[in-house]
């Protein structure tokens, strides 16, 4: 299986005790399931929607429906992949597809149509990025706030992959450009995703979150894609809750925080059905044992690549448009959406 690019937080600490929403936050919808008891660990979920938003990528394969997948799954979030840059400094659709105007704008427009919203990722694994184009930190925050003025984004996700991510000075060019985006748009939320290993994040990733506790970064959360290991024992609920709780302590450790508000500064990003790797299988069963972990700990995000992939696979079909297990249309949406529901 190939993947164009693999997948892809969320801070409740800006969240007051008595629960007044925080930007980004939105209204039970009429004939929703009773609220959250206020001050309880639902009602904070609830309070900020996207920390449940599975990746979704409009430009590849036979993506389905954003609004077909909210009628049939209940979910009201989308991470929608990937902007990256143009051959330049400026932020494009996949590189090529106008920032608005097209397809993609059409989707967004069509998805808050129906009470929903959207978190939009930069990056990947595939494509030239903003953060090797953009030749420093006040210019890729400029290319970041299109995007965000673009769509009025209450998130935005950086998912930081292949040479963006071994390469120092681009990470902290990163950080920097995060920074000067939290500041000029108060109240937003940002994730920063990367890859890691079964024990947490490799050495790639530790540095950058050390530059982001350095620079003063109050990033919302810090995502993992716990998948494409190239070994690890048990199973992949297993291995994801080790790699979870590595990237916990790496956080703590560079923020000073304590266990709960590092587990509420942390997120997770898994795949759904077969990985890259031949002896990865992530099975509906170990979704639901990262889902019990994600709610015991009040992790800042819970998502997965791909909706494209939510479906078995049929007569001719890849890994790359379907989970490659037998399931039920959107069983693993399913089971996302039951983080913020």
């Amino acid at each position: 299986m190939t993947r164009p690019h693999p997948p892809r937080p969320l801070s409740i600490a800006f969240c007051t005790a008595t629960l007044v929403l925080c930007s980004g936050g939105a209204t039970a919808a009429a004939g929703a399931a009773p609220a959250p008891v206020p001050g309880s660990a639902d009602a904070l979920r609830a309070a900020v929607p996207m920390a449940a938003a599975p990746y979704e990528y409009l430009g590849w394969g036979n993506p389905q429906k954003p609004t077909e997948v909210m009628a049939a799954t209940g979910t009201k979030w989308f991470t929608l992949a990937f902007i990256l840059s143009d051959g330049g400094c400026n932020p494009k659709w996949d590189g090529s597809r106008a920032l608005t105007g097209g397809s993609d704008e059409a989707a967004i427009k069509a998805i808050r149509a129906k009470g929903g919203d959207v978190v939009i990722s930069a990056g990947g694994w595939s494509g030239a990025k903003l953060g090797e184009k953009c030749g420093s930190a006040a210019t890729l925050a400029g290319a970041y706030q299109k995007v965000i003025d673009a769509y009025h984004l209450k998130a935005l996700d950086i998912d930081i992959e292949n040479t963006e991510f071994t390469n120092a000075t681009v990470r902290k060019r990163v950080i920097d450009a995060l920074k000067i985006v939290k500041t000029r748009n108060p109240g937003i939320i940002t994730y920063i995703t990367m890859g890691t290993t079964p024990n947490g994040p490799d050495a790639n990733g530790k540095d950058l979150i050390k530059k982001g506790a350095a620079a003063g970064l109050d990033n919302d959360g810090w995502v993992v894609m716990p998948f494409d290991f190239g070994g690890h024992s048990g199973t992949m609920g297993q291995a994801t809750i080790s790699a979870l709780e590595g990237l916990k302590s790496a956080v703590k450790n560079a923020y000073g925080f304590g266990d709960g508000d590092a587990y509420r500064r942390i997120g997770v990003s898994s795949m759904n059905g077969k990985t890259d790797e031949a002896d990865e299988t992530v099975t509906l069963a170990d979704f639901g044992t990262i889902l019990d972990y994600a709610r015991q700990h009040h992790l800042a995000r819970f998502a997965f690549w791909s909706v494209n992939r939510d479906r078995r696979c049929g007569s001719g079909d890849d890994g790359d448009s379907c989970s490659g297990v037998s399931q039920a249309p959107y069983a693993f949406t399913k089971i996302v959406v039951k983080y913020t529901g």
